[in-house]
């Protein structure tokens, strides 16, 4: 496949269009907002980067990279990292959503077509299937490689992060295209970061960020689901 072809099948799994309803999720942004922890647009520009800097690279990417190293071969170590990366969720509603969002991603393979049987094996055998997991199916079958791959989901959630922040500290459009232009400009050393990263080192340890999740789930009045 040439590299024009697999940026172009990559590019949808990076869209807020995507009907996963990534867009519905604020991990913690709408709880630090309400805390007053998130005021302003450098605030938030400042929470959303610090987490893909030093949150997702040890994590999140890592176990992407190798849950697709796994596929479609070694089943036995893709289950072993989806499993650690569910028991990894710190709170109820960063489960449900993984794991939402995970179920969403296969429906719509299987609507388009590109969820073949070896494919549909892994899915049911790793029921419910999270969100890193389903992605790495979907960029299997679209043999996307693994640093493209990092890069586009990376960009995905920074872009979700950034459309929760325009809404609730409220900020204008050309502030939130500001803010995702310079946490995105910080995703390639976050991916390097990631692939760089060991097994042993493999980690989701960010407790002021987890406090806000779980404050979330009780928060009063709310627009995300989490």
């Amino acid at each position: 496949m040439s590299t024009t072809t697999s940026l172009v099948r990559l590019l949808p799994l990076a869209s807020p269009a995507l009907p996963v309803g990534g867009y519905s999720y604020s991990q913690g942004l709408e709880s630090a907002v309400d805390a007053g922890i998130v005021r302003t647009a450098s605030d938030a520009e400042r929470w959303i980067g610090e987490l893909c800097m030093h949150v997702l690279p040890q994590g999140e990417l890592a176990v992407l990279a190798r849950l697709l190293r796994a596929l479609p071969h070694d089943a036995a170590a893709f289950g072993r990292w989806h499993t650690w990366w569910r028991a990894a969720r710190e709170t109820r509603e960063l489960r449900s959503e993984t794991e939402q969002m995970g179920g969403a991603m296969l429906a719509w393979m299987r609507e388009i077509g590109t969820l073949d049987a070896a494919l549909a094996r892994c899915g049911s055998d790793n029921a419910p299937l999270t969100w890193p997991g389903a992605f790495a199916l979907a960029c299997h079958a679209d043999a996307v490689p693994v640093e493209d791959a990092l890069c586009a989901y990376a960009f995905a959630w920074a872009e979700n992060q950034v459309l929760g922040a325009i809404k609730l500290v409220p900020l204008g459009q050309a502030a939130g295209a500001r803010m995702l232009r310079a946490i995105a400009g910080g995703i390639p050393a976050a991916v390097e970061r990631a692939l760089a990263t060991e097994d042993d080192a493999v980690a989701s340890f960010a407790p002021g960020w987890a406090l806000a999740c779980a404050r979330h789930e009780t928060q009063y009045s709310r627009l995300f689901r989490s």
